[in-house]
């Protein structure tokens, strides 16, 4: 199954790399895509990650690394023709680049966040849901 991860999920499994959102992640079911600010998002909240995980610095850079490989990252280039549909069905201007991914690649978004599903443009769905679906 294909599918657009947002910046929750990949914050979720950095912060619980042996719980269920990292298990999926690297379920041989799942190929995961996101663009590419999902890395720089990820980066705004390393404080935050640093003191929630316990890491150092360094560890927490080879999380990210290891989490990303499993990851197709697209430029923002390559969603220019998809970003005006994306503005009108986002229900969050922070997340219009991932609608935008998920509405060139015509695949569900992943994300944990409930005011995504106020939409029905783009099919998004939870850990839990995810879950259950592959299970």
């Amino acid at each position: 199954m294909d599918l657009v991860v947002d910046a929750n999920i990949v914050i979720a499994a950095l912060i619980s790399p042996t719980g269920h959102t990292a298990d999926l992640f690297f379920s041989l079911l799942l190929s995961v895509f996101a663009p590419e600010l999902l890395l720089a998002e990820v980066e705004e909240h390393k404080k935050e990650l640093l003191q929630k995980t316990g890491l150092s610095a360094k560890d927490f850079k080879q999380l990210v690394a290891f989490l990303s490989r499993d990851i197709r990252f697209f430029p923002t280039i390559e969603l220019l023709p998809f970003l005006p549909k994306a503005k009108e069905v986002s229900p969050d201007p922070d997340d219009v680049a991932y609608f935008a991914l998920a509405l060139k690649l015509r695949c569900p978004l992943w994300s944990n966040d409930k005011l995504l599903q106020s939409q029905a443009a783009v099919k998004v769905i939870s850990t839990a849901e995810l879950l259950k679906l592959l299970s």
